[in-house]
């Protein structure tokens, strides 16, 4: 009996001494925003398929638990490019990120836990700079700035998503050229919004002038055919009735038929 009884003190004792020593490497809280991967090294090695979730986990000592933090993150990064003419463009870019969570057992694999610096900041300068080749500095700057910018994002999009990180946004902050070669780009913009105005208020008027002429010409046809269309006789029917018109009203008066000038009636005796 007392044999057993020291056999479950030892049992208990080295139970306590592993604890102690190997506590702190076989018990593991993931926090909200993180995910966790195993890595046996004396087993398969690393395990993609099974992805620790946030919660209470127990792990053999010899095993190793690689924890992610997959929450939004931001990185900046000001970069000098060339564009397609080779003048040197300084653009400031900013860049919100995470891990895909069900896919950091494979990028792990691949870029380990330093994915940022390994992945994410280079393929951010790369795109940069592949697009700013297309454009002149001009456009770059002005003319085809969000065309730029939209081709950035979707160009690191997809090239990040193929790598297991979901892009949530790729902002350009500023865009800025030498001093020179910006005065000299809005000068010439400048120039040409001047002369769009001018060529506006141009056709404006020539738009104005043109319906002028039409609407002269109208009045023009039209008095030519009352004037073609107004014969004497008709003119002389046109005062006989007006005068009859006239000769209802309760003055008291004496209309002479025929007696006014071509025989048109007249009026006498008003009151």
């Amino acid at each position: 009996m007392n044999i057993l009884k020291k056999s479950y003190l030892i049992i208990i004792a080295v139970g306590v001494l592993i604890l102690i020593f190997f506590g702190s490497s076989m018990f593991f809280t993931i926090q909200p925003g993180e995910r966790a991967i195993i890595f046996r090294p004396f087993g398969d090695g690393l395990d993609k398929e099974n992805i620790f979730v946030p919660g209470f986990h127990v792990v053999a000592p010899w095993n190793d638990l690689i924890v992610y933090d997959v929450k939004e993150q931001q990185r900046e990064e000001t970069m000098d490019v060339l564009d397609k003419n080779g003048l040197s463009v300084n653009v400031d870019v900013s860049v919100r990120f995470n891990p895909i969570y069900d896919k950091i057992g494979t990028l792990h694999e691949v870029f380990g836990t330093r994915y940022i610096d390994q992945l994410i900041i280079p393929e951010v300068r790369s795109m940069v700079r592949q697009v700013a080749g297309r454009y002149t500095a001009e456009e770059i700057y002005s003319t085809k700035r969000s065309e730029v910018e939209q081709a950035i994002i979707d160009e690191t999009k997809i090239i990040l998503e193929k790598n297991n990180i979901d892009m949530r946004a790729l902002l350009i902050r500023s865009i800025n050229l030498p001093d020179q070669i910006r005065v000299a780009i809005e000068n010439k913009l400048k120039t040409e919004q001047e002369a769009l105005a001018y060529q506006f208020r141009l056709t404006r008027e020539e738009s104005e002038a043109e319906r002028k002429r039409i609407e002269a010409e109208g009045i023009a046809n039209y008095n030519q055919i009352i004037n073609s269309s107004l014969t004497d006789k008709i003119l002389k029917q046109r005062g006989i009735e007006a005068t009859l018109e006239l000769s209802k009203s309760p003055n008291a008066k004496v209309v002479v038929v025929g007696s006014g000038k071509d025989g048109m009636p007249l009026i006498l005796g008003n009151n």
